[in-house]
């Protein structure tokens, strides 16, 4: 018997991704775990592994598509074995005198169901309205019902309409091009780039409302112009999830911030005998993760990261290293950083973020760990403070080491002093135990051969 296979979830949160590049055809044999697809989110490219064995009957979707998540994508089954629509099943018949059976098509680009069978009568005005605003009957030529318009609806996924509403766009202007005159991603997209205008309203079929008829909904608001001398550029999907998860980070999870000074003298003389004699060059940031691990050996309940069901307890030491791209960030997780040598930690960092720079990271490598570091020190900045990555239970912003005052014995001296600051989830770690891990990842820093060991 065949198998859908529908969009994977490749990253925590997000709703909608493409498939890039094919790496099966109808007709291969396939194995599980074996590359079936590399898809395309807002923050890398990962490669998605079959996990169905069997021979691809079918491909759903094209190269560059951008469908919802739990959509099909493709078919799996026997050899020879006709392939079954992915959706075979059909709306049942509505209860009461008003409720019509209707199949329920799917959008080629969400996959998702997008007709409802018709409301009754007492239901309609109710019914009618979407988020995207009021959605009128419309007719053809010649006042013919303009397809798949029958039941008095437009056959609009839920992905266009989240697009319409977010850029103001008016659906009933728009002239679909997917199957049945249905309205797809890449119609809004066309509009957004001006490379098609929106068509001329169709006539109304809806008939004259009644005296006592209460008001019409207020359309969608319009996009506000640009002001005289700037430029609207639409958001990349980067960007995008970027703003709308950090949003989510910053008003449901309650930060707390701890700050420390600390000395590195002895850590950068320590990198520069390493890497005199070294062939792997070591930089600091390599020195600050490996001594963020040995924080976390040294104060071992503080690996762990909030749920809903329960506190998660981590066994190894999985660091999250925050990469800068041209249009935003990634950020890809190093496994079991406490037994990693500083060289091989430095190498597998340059590596991730080499491959995270041309979006050519894998699922595993965007998944799970409990804590995240964040450098900015390369740029100057001497302090500041980081948002948490869903679902890591802190984030260590790290400033610049630069040479200032301090206090030695009663004396004053110059050192080179680095900022760090601590942003810690407060329903995983209490003030008590961020102080301790804080401290912990002072002196391992002040005392940098016990990084080394």
């Amino acid at each position: 018997m065949s198998t859908t296979i529908r969009m994977p979830e490749v990253l925590a949160n997000v709703t909608e991704a493409a498939v890039q590049k094919w790496l099966v055809a109808p007709g291969d044999e396939v194995a599980v775990g074996q590359p079936f697809a590399e898809i395309e989110t807002e923050k890398a490219v990962v490669e998605f592994a079959a996990e169905t064995a069997g021979t691809v009957l079918e491909l759903l979707v094209g190269e560059g598509d951008s469908i919802d998540v739990g959509a099909p994508i493709a078919i799996v089954g026997e050899a020879g074995e006709v392939a079954l629509p992915a959706d075979p099943a059909a709306a049942p018949a509505a209860e009461g005198s008003g409720g019509v059976a209707a199949a329920a098509p799917s959008d080629p680009e969400s996959g998702a169901p997008v007709l409802e069978a018709a409301a009754p009568v007492a239901d309609a005005a109710a019914a009618a309205q979407t988020s995207a605003g009021p959605v009128e009957a419309t007719t053809g030529a010649g006042g013919a019902s303009a397809p798949g318009e029958g039941s008095g609806r437009r056959f609009v996924s839920p992905l266009v309409r989240r697009l319409a509403r977010e850029h103001g766009i008016d659906l009933s202007t728009v002239t679909g091009s997917g199957p049945d005159g249905r309205i797809v991603r890449r119609d809004i997209q066309a509009l957004l780039d001006g490379s098609a205008p929106a068509a001329t309203p169709a006539v109304a079929a809806t008939p004259a409302p009644a005296a006592d008829a209460p008001a019409a909904a207020a359309p969608a608001r319009p996009a506000q112009p640009a002001p005289e001398g700037a430029t609207v550029v639409p958001h990349s999907r980067m960007r995008a999830t970027i703003a709308r998860r950090l949003t989510e980070s910053k008003s449901s999870v309650p930060h707390f911030y701890l700050t420390a000074d600390c000395r590195v003298d002895a850590l950068l003389e320590m990198r520069a005998q390493l890497n005199a004699g070294g062939q792997v060059k070591v930089s600091v940031n390599d020195l600050v993760v490996k001594a963020v691990a040995g924080a976390f050996v040294d104060v071992p309940e503080a690996n762990r990261t909030w749920s809903d069901e329960g506190m998660v307890i981590h066994d190894s030491v999985d660091i999250g290293i925050a990469v800068s791209l041209d249009d935003g960030l990634v950020v890809p997780v190093v496994r079991g950083v406490e037994g990693l040598s500083v060289s091989a930690l430095g190498g597998r960092i340059a590596e991730l973020a080499g491959r995270g720079r041309e979006g050519r990271l894998k699922l595993d490598e965007l998944e799970g760990g409990s804590f995240t570091v964040s450098n900015l020190g390369m740029f100057g900045t001497q302090s500041f403070s980081a948002i948490i990555n869903p679902p890591h239970a802190g984030i260590l912003a790290v400033g610049a080491a630069s040479a200032r005052p301090v206090v030695v014995d009663g004396a004053l001296e110059v050192g080179q002093v680095m900022t760090v600051t601590l942003s810690a989830d407060h329903r995983a770690w209490d003030g008590a135990l961020a102080a301790r891990w804080l401290a912990a990842f002072v002196a391992r820093i002040e005392h940098p051969l016990s990084i080394l060991a």
